[in-house]
């Protein structure tokens, strides 16, 4: 399964960009009350909605940071299942869809599970000095569970468009 990726925030970044999706404009929407950073490009799934009301989002591991507003072509390998103040607030783990370099990542038991867990905490650490912000903690699913909610997630933006 092949879909676009928006990118919102680029890798190393504590700007918490956000595109208004009846506008289309790059919206700094807050700076990470945290010292850390975003580990990887951070976005949305596109023509999606998850749990959240929001479109599902996603990591894109690349070897360079790109730009708000660069869409990627993706594969799933994984997700990281938690919530928030809000609720179920998956977040998928993709590759760029055509990068030899991360053809032997697959599945999410392909990723260095240091990897894995610098991702995990920076999930679960980086609302923490935010006040009214919460995160509850979560597990990796590989990509079969990925692409199930990638479907569900299309199914729920066209039964509410």
């Amino acid at each position: 399964m092949i879909f676009d990726v928006v990118v919102e925030i680029p890798a190393g970044s504590r700007n918490k960009y956000e595109i208004d999706h009846n506008t289309g404009e790059v919206r700094l929407d807050r700076m990470l009350f945290t010292a850390t950073r975003f580990p990887h490009d951070y976005g949305f799934v596109k023509n999606t909605l998850s749990l959240d009301g929001d479109p599902l989002d996603a990591l894109v591991m690349l070897d360079e940071p790109t730009f708000p507003g660069c869409v990627v072509s993706c594969r799933v390998i994984g997700m990281f299942r938690m919530t928030d103040e809000k609720g179920g607030d998956d977040k998928l783990l993709c590759v760029p869809a055509g990068d030899i370099r991360k053809a032997s990542l697959q599945d999410i038991d392909n990723v260095p599970s240091y990897e894995l867990d610098e991702i995990k905490h920076f999930f679960e650490v980086y609302k923490t000095l935010e006040p009214g912000k919460e995160v509850h903690g979560g597990a990796w699913v590989g990509h079969e569970a990925a692409e199930e909610e990638i479907k569900n997630s299309y199914n729920r933006y066209n039964g509410s468009h």
